[in-house]
C-alpha cells in the first residue's frame, strides 16, 4: 500500500492493554512506513501525548482502569483533539456508537482486515494534517486582524457589511479619501487580495 506524506509525519498512538495487540498492530503500521507508539493503559498515554504532534489514536474500548471511552472524555476535556478510531469486540458495538457521538472518528470491530486498518489510519491522520493546517490559517488570520487599529477595525466591517466608502465615511464623519486610505492600509496587512478574500478572512474569525 503506497505511504501518504500524512503517514511520514503522523504518529498513530495504540493504547490497549493487551501487548500483543499494540505489537501485532506496530509491525503492520511500520511496514507501509507509518510509525507509531504504544502504551498498555489510558494514564500512559495522556502522561506523555503532546497536542503538537500529528497523528491519530487507535483505541481500545474495553481496558482495565480508565476505559476507552473515559479517555476519549478526558481528552476533550483537555482540549486535545485527534482523529480517534476505537478498537471493539463484537459486544462493544453500542459503545463505539457512544464513542462516534462523543467525536470519534471511527470504529474497528476485531477481528479487523490489515488493509481496512491501515486504510482508516492513514485516512485519520490526512484529516489530522488537514485540520492542523485550518487552525494554523486561522491563528495567521487572527494576527493579522488582532494588528488592525481601532478605526480600521471598523472600516473593515463596514465594508464586510457592503457599505460603499462614501456611507462609511459619512457614517464614522470621515473623509472618503480617508476611509480609502484606511482600507489600502487593512487590506495590506490582512493580506487580502479584494474585499472578497477580507469578507471570507473575517466570517471565518466570526465562526471559529
Amino acid at each position: 500500500m503506497k505511504q501518504t506524506e500524512a503517514a511520514a509525519t503522523g504518529i498513530v498512538y495504540i493504547v490497549d492493554d493487551e501487548e500483543a495487540v499494540r505489537d501485532s498492530i506496530a509491525l503492520l503500521l511500520r511496514s507501509v512506513g507509518i510509525r507509531s507508539r504504544g502504551f498498555a493503559d489510558a494514564r500512559g498515554f495522556l502522561a506523555e501525548h503532546s497536542s503538537e504532534q500529528q497523528g491519530c489514536l487507535l483505541l481500545d474500548v474495553r481496558m482495565p482502569g480508565m476505559s476507552g471511552l473515559e479517555l476519549q472524555h478526558e481528552m476533550n476535556r483537555r482540549g486535545l483533539a485527534i482523529p480517534v478510531i476505537f478498537i471493539t469486540g463484537h459486544g462493544d458495538v453500542p459503545m463505539a456508537v457512544e464513542a462516534m457521538r462523543a467525536g470519534a472518528v471511527d470504529f474497528l470491530q476485531k477481528p479487523f482486515n490489515d488493509d481496512d486498518l491501515i486504510r482508516r489510519v492513514q485516512k485519520a491522520l490526512e484529516q489530522d494534517r488537514r485540520l492542523r493546517e485550518q487552525l494554523m490559517h486561522l491563528e495567521q488570520i487572527r494576527r493579522r486582524y488582532d494588528s488592525l487599529t481601532p478605526r480600521e477595525v471598523e472600516v473593515a466591517e463596514r465594508l464586510v457589511a457592503g457599505d460603499a466608502n462614501k456611507v462609511v465615511a459619512l457614517d464614522l464623519g470621515l473623509s472618503e479619501r480617508t476611509v480609502e486610505l484606511h482600507r489600502a492600509h487593512l487590506m495590506q496587512k490582512m493580506q487580502a487580495r479584494g474585499l472578497a478574500q477580507l469578507v471570507q478572512m473575517l466570517l471565518q474569525l466570526k465562526n471559529a
